[in-house]
This record gives structure tokens, C-alpha cells and sequence, in this order.
């Protein structure tokens, strides 16, 4: 064994500890350190690999002094941009026990891992409201579970066609269409990468001044070219968290034949508030679902599920022929239900927070985000610098500067204004409806309503500041 790592491993709980007082003095600074640091004057230069080693005890103090102060605090409470949750210390626990058991959790040979994973899909399950006939397995983020999903309508489409895409290729299916009001940029990925093609995505009309879908206009759209389909329905679009009819689409599969999959990345969570949770009512007659779990659970990147009421088409698909990997079986082992042959243990980040927390404890994340969101709209509704352009449905302001009717001047100022306010907080840049706009998403476990204090009065600053700037 080499020295340095055998020196290691002889004081491997002093490393530990040093590691462990990082990560203390980590999440201490959140509250203090920018929230996105500013970009260094001037840029690292790559350092060549040394020919020999100093020890993790180095290698940590390298770390801090070269990459930790360019980290951003998407940990902690004001980072609002994308959907970016973070971690409860139950599921930093979790995620750091990850590590240590180091599972490879696909195959019964080796079964405890997969079997943990299942207790927790069970447990999602019942969260999100949905039924027995759901199946899941766990998957990287939104964009592997939606592409799952629609591997899998693939399949179905070829079911009813006849053939199978999974043996034949997607070009034994003919021309695909795949219909959606608002889809998620994912989608689109999606049917790329399963060769379906983006051109399949068939936009449909939404609702007016919503991006929730026209229920009429879909029926319209699967009448007008009959034969099998894929409907995506959306619960939580990404710049509104606007939620389509779920009853209503699925009541259309009386008429039409199409599969259902609904994106629900983080939308699905509006299940765990009473006072919300209409918004997701069908969610159980989808045929596949997306969610992510490392937005509003609050467990590490990456961490996502998928479940479908066709693990059989999901096994057409996914299955894996290797004699040391075992038969199909019954009840499949998890190799064959994802695009990934080795995976970590996701699942157990999420089964400690569950475990730790309950409904209850995960309920109230919610409630407090959503409060924190409409606290900030209405900070921001009544400052006549600012306009909101849908809203707080949920946990997403969509905002806008008032009064800027030049689009290109409209872009540069709210690029200025997240540019100064990011030390506080930070948003993410959209448009919407043809508007340049900015969007701020609450899904963080430790965000609250002092949190959207500091937020409203840096991006009032910072739009004053800003203001000052364009009229010099």
C-alpha cells in the first residue's frame, strides 16, 4: 500500500474529525457568506496532478483556501434560484452514510440496499398520494425521471403499434406525437435522447394568461391525428407553478388512446398541505410520474423518482442480459428498471429525512415556503419598482422591473439587479410571455421569513441602484 494512504487509513478518525469541522464551519457561514460569491479578478489556472500525494489532511486545507471560497451558498436560505433545496441534517447523515457503505444497491445477490430503496419509494408513494399500482425506483434528477418515464410510453406506444421499440429502435414506431401545454426543457431532452426526436413535441394551447393546458384544446389536438399518443401533463410549470386539470386530462383517455405522464418535478409536494394539495387531485391516474427529490425533500443532489403503473414495459426496456446480474424474476432487481448499472444509495438520504422528520415535519418545509414566497410577492407588489407577471401560486415570484418597455434595456438592468443583489440572494433570469423576467424559488428547509426580508430589501437596493445607472 502506498505510505501516504496507509498513513491515512492509520488516522482515519482524526481525518474524519478535521472533515467533520469543515462542514460545521460550512453550514455555521451560511447565513453570512455570499449568497454567490463575486468572480475572482482573475481567473484559477488549472494545477497539474502531483506525481506524489500529501495526505487528505492537505488535500482538505487545498480545498478550502483554492475552491471553498468559490462556492456558492445554494445550501442556505436566500439561494432562490433554479429550485435548488438543501440538505436536513438528517439527509446530510444520510447522505454521508452513503458514502461510508459505499452500496452498489442494484442486485438481489447483495439485497439490503435495494430493499431500503423500496421501503422508501413506498413511502414517497404514499406521500405524493398515489396509489398501489405505482411502482418506483430512484434516479438522478427530473430530467432522468422524465426520460424514463417516456421510455417507457415508448414502449407502450409500440405496444399498441405492434412492435417494440426496445428491440426494433424508435423508427419502428413511425412518426410520434407528444403533447403538452408548458413542457419542462427536459422533455424536449428526453425525446431526443430516446430518439423520438424533439420535432415529436406538439405544443397545445393553455389556458389564457395561464400555462396550465386548454383541456378543450387537447381534446381537439388528440382528435385531429388519432392513434396512440403521449400526453405530458405538467404539475408545477417552471415559471408560474401553474398545475394542468390532472382529472380533466386523464377523464380524455375514455376518448383518445394516449399516455399520461405528468411532470410533478416539484410540484408533487403540494400534496403534503392540506391547503394545497387540490392542486395535484388525478396525479394517481397518471401512467408514469416524475419528482425530483433534491428540490423540496431537501436530500443532496442528485436524487430524484420515477414510478409507473407498467413495470413490466419498464423491464422491456431497462432489463440487463449479464448471467452475474441474475434473472428478471417477479419482482425485478433495481439494474433492470433504469438506464444506470451501478448507482450509489440514493435512497438513503431520503429514508433518513422521512424517517426522521415524518409527514408532519416535511409538511410544514412546505408551508413555510409557500408563506415565505407570497411574503416576498407581496413585498415586491408593492414596491412600484417591481411588477409581478403571474401569481404566487406556490413557491416561485415571477417578477419584472416596472415601467422598462425596451426588452434588450429590460434584459441588461435585470441582469444588473441580480448581478448586486447576489451577495443577499439569488434568482435565476426567464421570460415569460415575451417578458424578461426574474424568478426567485423557495424550496429550501432552512429559509424564513427573516430570509425574505433581507431578500426584498437587497433587490429593492439593487433596483435603485440600477435605476441610478440607467438614467446617468
Amino acid at each position: 500500500m502506498d505510505h501516504i494512504l496507509a498513513a491515512d487509513l492509520g488516522r482515519l478518525p482524526e481525518l474524519l474529525e478535521s472533515v467533520r469541522r469543515a462542514a460545521a464551519d460550512a453550514l455555521d457561514g451560511l447565513d453570512t457568506m455570499p449568497v454567490v460569491p463575486p468572480p475572482p479578478a482573475h481567473p484559477l489556472r488549472p494545477e497539474p496532478l502531483p506525481d506524489h500525494g500529501a495526505g487528505a489532511e492537505a488535500a482538505l486545507a487545498a480545498f478550502r483556501l483554492r475552491w471553498e471560497p468559490r462556492l456558492s451558498a445554494s445550501a442556505g436560505p436566500r439561494y432562490l434560484g433554479f429550485v435548488t433545496g438543501g440538505a436536513t441534517p438528517a439527509a446530510l447523515a444520510g447522505d454521508w452514510l452513503t458514502a461510508v457503505h459505499d452500496q452498489n444497491s442494484n442486485s438481489a445477490l447483495d439485497g439490503g440496499g435495494q430493499d431500503l430503496e423500496r421501503e422508501t419509494v413506498r413511502w414517497l408513494r404514499d406521500l405524493f398520494g398515489l396509489g398501489p399500482a405505482h411502482s418506483g425506483t430512484f434516479v438522478s434528477g427530473a430530467t432522468m425521471s422524465n426520460t424514463t418515464g417516456l421510455a417507457i410510453a415508448r414502449e407502450w406506444l409500440g405496444e399498441r403499434l405492434g412492435v417494440s421499440p426496445a428491440e426494433d429502435g424508435a423508427a419502428a414506431l413511425g412518426p410520434v406525437r407528444v403533447l403538452s401545454g408548458a413542457p419542462h426543457s427536459s422533455i424536449a431532452k428526453a425525446l431526443s435522447f430516446l430518439g423520438l426526436g424533439r420535432s415529436a413535441l406538439v405544443p397545445v394551447p393553455t389556458l389564457p394568461g395561464r400555462e396550465a393546458v386548454d383541456p378543450a384544446a387537447l381534446d381537439r389536438a388528440l382528435a385531429d391525428t388519432p392513434g396512440p399518443a403521449v400526453v405530458v401533463a405538467n404539475a408545477g410549470t417552471v415559471n408560474t407553478v401553474d398545475f394542468d386539470d390532472l382529472r380533466a386530462v386523464a377523464a380524455l383517455k375514455e376518448r383518445h388512446g394516449f399516455w399520461l405522464h405528468t411532470d410533478a418535478a416539484f410540484g408533487a409536494f403540494a400534496a403534503l398541505s392540506p391547503h394545497h394539495a387540490h392542486l395535484v387531485d388525478g396525479l394517481d391516474a397518471s401512467d408514469s410520474v416524475c419528482v425530483d427529490l433534491h428540490k423540496w425533500l431537501n436530500v443532496p443532489y442528485d436524487s430524484a423518482v420515477q414510478f409507473t403503473r407498467r413495470p413490466d414495459l419498464q423491464t422491456r426496456v431497462f432489463r440487463n442480459a449479464a448471467a452475474y446480474l441474475g434473472p428478471l424474476g417477479a419482482d425485478p432487481d433495481l439494474v433492470h428498471l433504469t438506464p444506470e448499472n451501478s448507482r450509489r444509495l440514493r435512497a438513503l438520504a431520503a429514508w433518513f429525512t422521512l424517517r426522521a422528520y415524518g409527514r408532519a415535519g416535511h409538511r410544514e418545509i412546505v408551508e413555510r415556503d409557500v408563506a415565505c414566497a407570497r411574503a416576498l410577492g407581496a413585498a415586491l407588489d408593492s414596491d412600484p419598482a417591481f411588477r409581478l407577471l403571474a401569481p404566487v401560486r406556490l413557491n416561485v415570484v415571477l417578477f419584472t422591473l416596472a415601467g422598462e418597455p425596451d426588452p434588450d434595456r429590460l434584459t441588461a438592468r435585470l441582469a444588473a439587479v441580480r448581478e448586486a443583489a447576489a451577495p443577499e440572494v439569488f434568482t435565476t433570469p426567464t421570460v415569460h410571455a415575451g417578458t424578461p423576467a426574474l424568478r426567485a424559488a423557495f424550496s429550501n428547509w432552512r429559509t424564513t421569513q427573516a430570509d425574505v426580508h433581507r431578500a426584498a430589501e437587497a433587490l429593492r437596493g439593487a433596483a435603485a441602484q440600477t435605476a441610478v445607472k440607467g438614467t446617468a
